[in-house]
């Protein structure tokens, strides 16, 4: 098992608390934002004797509402295409240990959320990575590259719309090029799409179950962590037309018994959140993005481009080793007693040797937070014992 960039450097984060140093969090997808009334006070209120088991696949009462908070997206599912999970963790691993077998194969493009790595090997499949590249912003590599992959053992594609880490957008031209290589080879195709509520300068959001004639080859993966900033509920979901599929799932999901009781809870009353509190999130979300972003290009030699979607920046930074960077910022940088918590690419990578110069970052934070953290992070690469030369790339990547 890989370690997880994401939570591998907590040691030297607790470390440098302990000195008495402020670090600003800006390594893990944990917003600040507060979770909806509409939750916190299902939890507080709720009438429960006894936390018994649900269903395998969940509440029905909470199935059937999450139907009907997909048709606002024009996703038309019945109940029983639903299997709560807990988390969108699950969801992923469900997937994978239904629709393929021992030994075959997963197309991702990568920089991929890096636990996706994970649960192949513990489903026994491995992970063939496609590579988007910064120069262009990280975009859906071609389809010819994405042919040239597929082997007799491949059984499926993996997307993450919004990125997670790049925060790059699949447009619907991307996504109609993959359906028909999805429908040309009968594949999988399965979608994590749990940022869909983070989509920025009116872009449009396109799920795979918006795609015509492959709706048997599609799972979407959800999760009410980031949507409702409810992470720790441990709630997902994995959605499916494919009955096959779903049945195949809900024998794992008997296997762990039951997704949690009181993460059901927060799940079905979340879905009673008004939309103004999407609104709010959706602003604040666009403040915090424009000022990561404008910051880290007009620092000398980094390159970021300007995510979709999602709350994450991945950068290219004048390093010559985000590990290291990353570990020296907790165990050797501060300013003015601050420091910042980053997580390097090069575990969001199956390729040997790639992100060795770049960083994802969370703008999980508040405006006055963020700007702090990016004045560190520039003062940091000012004295940083293994600055390079400074990087050019397209300015289609910014």
């Amino acid at each position: 098992m890989p370690q997880s960039p994401i939570r591998k450097l907590v040691p030297y984060a607790e470390a440098a608390k302990k000195k008495g140093r402020i670090v600003y969090h800006l390594n893990i997808g944990q917003p600040d934002i507060e979770t909806p009334d509409t939750s916190r006070n299902a939890i507080k209120n709720n009438a429960l004797k006894v936390v018994a088991y649900s269903h395998s696949a969940g509440n029905e009462t909470y199935r059937r509402k999450l139907a009907e908070y997909y048709r606002r997206f024009d996703i038309h599912v019945d109940y029983s295409d639903i299997l709560i999970t807990t988390g969108g963790s699950e969801a992923i691993m469900f997937a994978l240990l239904s629709c393929l077998n021992p030994g075959q194969e997963v197309i991702i493009s990568e920089p991929f959320y890096a636990n996706y790595n994970g649960f192949a090997i513990q489903a026994g499949v491995t992970v063939k990575p496609i590579t988007a590249k910064i120069e262009n912003g990280f975009g859906l590599p071609s389809m010819s590259e994405f042919e040239k992959l597929i082997t007799p053992k491949t059984g499926a594609i993996l997307i993450c719309n919004p990125n997670n880490p790049t925060g790059y957008m699949y447009s619907r031209d991307e996504l109609n090029a993959l359906r028909d290589i999805i429908k040309k080879r009968d594949l999988y195709l399965f979608a994590d799409e749990v940022y869909k509520e983070f989509c920025y300068d009116g872009r449009e959001f396109v799920s795979v179950m918006h795609l015509e004639d492959i709706a048997e080859n599609v799972v979407v993966l959800d999760s009410i962590s980031k949507r409702y900033s409810a992470c720790g509920a441990r709630i997902g979901s994995m959605v499916s037309k494919n009955k096959t599929v779903i049945g195949t799932a809900l024998k794992f999901a008997q296997a762990r018994l039951s997704p949690p009781s009181y993460g059901q809870i927060v799940g079905e009353s979340a879905i009673d959140t008004p939309d103004s509190y999407f609104d709010d999130v959706l602003v604040e979300y666009t403040k915090r993005r424009n000022l990561v972003v404008s910051t880290l290009n007009k620092i000398d030699g980094v390159v970021c481009p300007t995510p979709g979607g999602a709350f994450y920046v991945a950068a290219r930074l004048p390093i010559d080793d985000a590990d290291k960077f990353c570990r020296w910022l907790l165990e050797e940088f501060e300013y003015e007693n601050q420091t910042v918590m980053l997580a390097p690419m090069t575990g969001f990578y199956s390729t040997p040797g790639l992100g060795k110069d770049e960083i994802r970052l969370g703008y999980v934070l508040n405006v006055d937070a963020l700007a702090k953290a990016m004045t560190c992070l520039e003062k940091a690469l000012a004295i940083y014992p293994g600055r390079t030369m400074q990087t050019v790339v397209s300015d289609k990547a910014r």
